[in-house]
């Protein structure tokens, strides 16, 4: 646990895990939009000749920066371990530039 300013501890948050959540979905593409006041992360199964959204994600803009963080870092560590990830060429859309 880390101190708050005032010299207390913080509180741990326990967090629970629904069993239909704890499959996960499986997604190999992503679509990003975002209002003033959020992020929204469409996540998508796509199998040709069509795209299924999986699950969709709303997070406010702070949010999205912590997990921008957490990702960079997290990838920094993976490749540091099994070596630079290659970027796969963008599948040809008509759609937005915001899937990715």
């Amino acid at each position: 646990m880390s101190d708050n300013k005032d010299g207390s501890h913080a509180q741990e948050m326990q967090i629970q895990m629904p069993p239909e959540v704890q499959r996960g979905v499986y997604s190999n593409q992503m679509m990003v939009t975002h209002t003033q006041e959020e992020f929204v992360l469409d996540f998508i199964l796509a199998t040709p000749p069509m795209g299924v959204v999986s699950s969709r994600v709303l997070i406010s803009p702070t949010h999205a920066k912590r997990i921008l963080a957490a990702l960079q870092e997290n990838i920094g560590n993976y490749e540091k371990v099994f070596g630079t990830i290659s970027q796969a060429t963008p599948a040809h859309s008509s759609q937005s530039s915001a899937r990715h």
